[in-house]
């Protein structure tokens, strides 16, 4: 209850922004989780073609977040949210209709491009609309978050028990909800490009080495946070035998965002700067995987798994608040964009490493992929602690772009 009453503060758009969140995040992993199963079990996909069809979704978001990011400056964040979510429900729509290769690769494509359109728009949308309040508004969006990623999966293995076309459609029915809502609610903003033109603009964020040593700085969170649908799961299954004890992990995570996410941020706002709160967090992040490593069990599990969603809570708000800080206000959704892409890629490395080290693991050395998590976290903790020290990150957060009081009325 506490969380819709703070929900309550923000203005109607933002508040549309965190539900689409929830439902993004639901209709995600309803079904990107079973694809690869549906692909080879139902489709009679070899593992090399699964690859690919994943691949290119992965490469088609992650490589596109630079243009999603400029679109967003130069069209407006509005349309960009409603032209990506269009093209998820299209993709997945696709994913159910179809099975041959050339459209489950287009349903894959347009997929990926949804994602690398309305992440960046969505995100510097909020810090727009929030104003002074963005720390608590990105809070909020990390609550929503959690809890679509474990409404997600759960719902997906219920359809499934009907068919994979059933969770297809809903998860595109849901997309195409989310895009309706948002052509309704969202107010339009009148975006402010500059005049050297997109190539201009990226040179400027590029030129920007405080952004990019922090975006570099971030391969620990992006890389531990994907850990929660890896190795988390994988040593929770190995402690108890029983595959259902992966759904523990974003169990826990998602009791504890709902009740200290609002709570930590708003206590740690108020005490030290930004720089310092996120270099603990990192590090809290990096301690997480220490108890499996020293005694394997499903309690150290669970513990590391606790330990690493308060890692998030404490740094992740405050990550979210300091990007727009780096640059002027017409260029956040650029800088939004090249910090997903910079950090994307080194937490694909990240994630390499991790996948090299489970793999060496199974030889004997059961500690070394935890270790190497762990270490992770700590690299990076200390990298932002390097920055902040240096004073290369912004003192403050940079000032929301207000909108005409008229213009907030009307939401």
């Amino acid at each position: 209850m506490k969380t819709w009453r703070e929900m309550r503060r923000f203005p109607l758009a933002v508040r549309l922004l965190l539900v689409n969140q929830l439902g993004v995040n639901t209709g995600f992993y309803l079904l990107i989780p079973y694809l690869a199963t549906h692909l080879t079990e139902n489709l009679g996909l070899s593992a090399a073609v699964v690859g690919i069809v994943l691949g290119v979704r992965n490469l088609s978001q992650q490589g596109l977040f630079i243009i999603g990011g400029s679109a967003s400056d130069r069209l407006g964040a509005r349309g960009v949210i409603i032209a990506g979510c269009a093209l998820r429900t299209l993709g997945f729509a696709l994913f159910a209709l179809g099975d041959g290769l050339a459209v489950l690769l287009a349903a894959s494509v347009l997929s990926g491009v949804a994602g690398a359109l309305f992440n960046p728009a969505v995100r510097a949308y909020l810090a727009q609309e929030a104003g002074e309040n963005k720390a608590e508004a990105f809070a909020l969006f990390n609550v929503f978050a959690t809890t679509g990623a474990l409404i997600g999966p759960l719902l997906g293995s219920v359809l499934l028990l009907v068919d994979f076309r059933t969770s297809a459609l809903t998860a595109a029915g849901i997309f195409a909800v989310l895009t309706v809502a948002q052509a309704l609610v969202l107010p339009a903003r009148k975006a402010e490009p500059s005049g050297s033109g997109v190539l201009g603009d990226w040179r400027e964020v590029l030129g920007n080495r405080a952004f990019l040593a922090f975006a570099l700085a971030m391969v620990g969170m992006f890389t531990l946070e994907n850990q929660l649908y890896l190795l988390l799961p994988a040593g929770a299954r190995e402690a108890t035998g029983w595959d259902g004890a992966a759904g523990l992990v974003f169990l826990v995570g998602t009791v504890a965002n709902l009740a200290l996410q609002l709570r930590i941020t708003r206590s740690l706002k108020a005490r030290g700067s930004r720089g310092r709160w996120i270099a603990v967090g990192l590090a809290v992040m990096g301690l997480a995987f220490l108890p499996p490593a020293v005694a394997p069990g499903a309690v150290t599990v669970l513990a590391g798994a606790l330990l690493l969603y308060l890692g998030v809570m404490v740094a992740q708000p405050f990550v979210m608040e300091l990007i727009p800080g780096f640059g002027r206000p017409g260029l956040t959704g650029t800088y939004f964009g090249i910090f997903y892409v910079v950090s994307g890629v080194a937490a694909a490395l990240g994630n390499t490493a991790v996948g090299w080290a489970m793999d060496a693991g199974e030889q004997g050395a059961a500690w070394l992929p935890w270790v190497c998590c762990a270490l992770f976290g700590l690299a990076s903790a200390l990298g932002v602690a390097w920055l902040h020290r240096l004073g290369a990150l912004p003192a403050s957060p940079a000032p929301g772009v207000p909108a005409p009081a008229g213009e907030r009325s009307k939401v």
